[in-house]
C-alpha cells in the first residue's frame, strides 16, 4: 500500500478515528486504525465491538490495500508532523511514515483478526447539528457516571414525527431537551427510543456539532440495537444500552405557581463564590424572599459565607438547600441572560419539592426553548 495524503488532513481523519476507542483494552487490536486505501482516497476506521468511527479523505493513492496501525500512536505522529505532505507505505508487516525530513518505522498488527465494521442502514431521520450540539451539552450532564446502574449511564432519544427528546438522569436530577427532527420520508409511528451512551453523544456533539445537518439511524433488530450518525463523511455508530429507562418526565409538573427569576450569570457567580467554604457534597442554602434571594453556606472550623442577589419572586418565601456543583450543571445549560427557578410541591406541606429550571428570556417572559432541569438534593427516584 503507497500513499501520499495533506497533514492536516490526515492528521484530522486519524484524531477522529481514536477519539472514541477505550483508554485501555483486554484486546490490544481494538487499539488499532484501519487504514484502507482505495482508488478514491481513504478510509479509516476504529471499533471496539460498542462504538466504531469511520471517515473518508482524499488522497493520491499509489498502490491499494489495508493496514492497521496503533491508533494513539499515529495519531501522537501525525499531530507533529511538519508542514509537508504525508507518504505512507508499507512493506511486510513494516509502515513507513515520512513528512518532509521526518520518518517513522511502525509495526502493522494483523489484519484479518479485526472485527467487521458495523454498516449503517437507511436513514431514520436529520437533526440540525448545532441544536443537537447543543442539546446533548445540556442534558449529558444529569446522566449517571456510575456503572453499578447502566441504564442511567445514558441519554434516552424519543423520536417522534417531527421532534426529537434528549433525557438524562443520575437519580438527582433530569434533564429534557426536545428539538426538531426531520424524518423525510420515513413516516414515524408511536415513539422510537434509543438509549445511548452519555459519553459517546457528547463526543458526536462536540464532532459533528458544525456540521449543518446529522443523519441519524436506528437499528433495532433481534441480533443488534444500533444508532449511527452521519455527517460530512464521518460516520460513529454506538450499540444501544439495554434496559428500561425510568419514567422520569411524570416527575415534571404540568403548572407551577411559586417561582423566582433572576439572572443567570449573578445566581452563577454568587454559588460559586458562597460554596468555597462548603465541605464536599454539602450543599447550600438558598431563601427566595421578596427582596431577593440569599445563599448561606456553613463549612468546617465554623467557616460561613452569605451574599444577596435580585430576584423576582412570585408566590410565597421558599427556602430551599441544593448541592452547589448540581445547580451549576444547570444553571450553566440555561443559555439565556435570565433563570426561572419554580419551586413544586410534595404532599409534606413542610417539604418542598425539587426545584425547576427553565430559560427566561427576560424578567417578565419565559424562554422560547425546551429545556427543563429538575433538582433535588435527595432522590428523585429510588
Amino acid at each position: 500500500m503507497r500513499f501520499q495524503a495533506n497533514r492536516d488532513v490526515f492528521s484530522e481523519a486519524v484524531s477522529f478515528a481514536v477519539k472514541l476507542l477505550p483508554q485501555r483494552t483486554t484486546l490490544p487490536i481494538l487499539s488499532g486504525v484501519l487504514i484502507e486505501a482505495t482508488a478514491t482516497g481513504l478510509i479509516l476506521s476504529s471499533f471496539d465491538y460498542e462504538v466504531s468511527a469511520q471517515t473518508e479523505i482524499v488522497a493520491e493513492v499509489e498502490e491499494t490495500g489495508k493496514v492497521l496501525v496503533s491508533g494513539r500512536l499515529l495519531a501522537e505522529i501525525a499531530s507533529r508532523l511538519p508542514n509537508a505532505p504525508v507518504r505512507f507505505s508499507t512493506e511486510s508487516s513494516r509502515i513507513k511514515v515520512s513528512c518532509g525530513s521526518a520518518s517513522f518505522t511502525l509495526l502493522s498488527m494483523p489484519v484479518e483478526e479485526y472485527p467487521s465494521i458495523p454498516q449503517v442502514s437507511s436513514q431514520t431521520g436529520l437533526v440540525p447539528a448545532e441544536e443537537f450540539a447543543a442539546a446533548v451539552a445540556q442534558v449529558a450532564v444529569a446522566a449517571s457516571r456510575d456503572d453499578v446502574t447502566p441504564v442511567i449511564t445514558g441519554v434516552q432519544l424519543e423520536v417522534t414525527e417531527n421532534s426529537l427528546s434528549l433525557v438524562a438522569t443520575d437519580r438527582y436530577r433530569v434533564a429534557v431537551r426536545e428539538i426538531d427532527w426531520d424524518s423525510g420520508s420515513n413516516s414515524t409511528e408511536g415513539t422510537i427510543t434509543a438509549l445511548v451512551p452519555a459519553r459517546t453523544l457528547q463526543e458526536v456533539g462536540k464532532t459533528f456539532g458544525h456540521s449543518g445537518t446529522i443523519s441519524v439511524s436506528i437499528t433495532n433488530t433481534d441480533d443488534r440495537e444500533l444508532i449511527a450518525f452521519t455527517a460530512n463523511k464521518k460516520t460513529v455508530t454506538s450499540l444501544l444500552i439495554k434496559g428500561n429507562f425510568p419514567p422520569v418526565r411524570r416527575l415534571f409538573p404540568e403548572t407551577v405557581d411559586n417561582y423566582a427569576v433572576m439572572n443567570t450569570a449573578d445566581l452563577i457567580e454568587a454559588t460559586r463564590r458562597v460554596q468555597l467554604v462548603l465541605e464536599r457534597e454539602a450543599a447550600l442554602r438558598f431563601t427566595f424572599a421578596t427582596d431577593g434571594v440569599t445563599l448561606e453556606a456553613v463549612g468546617s472550623e465554623q467557616a460561613q459565607a452569605s451574599e444577596t442577589i435580585d430576584a423576582i419572586l412570585s408566590g410565597t418565601e421558599t427556602v430551599v438547600s441544593l448541592k452547589p456543583q448540581f445547580l451549576l450543571d444547570g444553571l450553566s445549560a440555561v443559555h439565556s441572560e435570565f433563570v426561572r427557578i419554580s419551586f413544586t410541591k410534595t404532599e409534606n406541606p413542610n417539604k418542598p419539592g425539587p426545584v425547576l429550571i427553565t430559560s427566561q428570556t427576560s424578567r417578565e417572559q419565559a424562554g422560547a426553548d425546551s429545556y427543563k432541569y429538575l433538582l433535588q438534593p435527595n432522590l428523585l427516584l429510588r
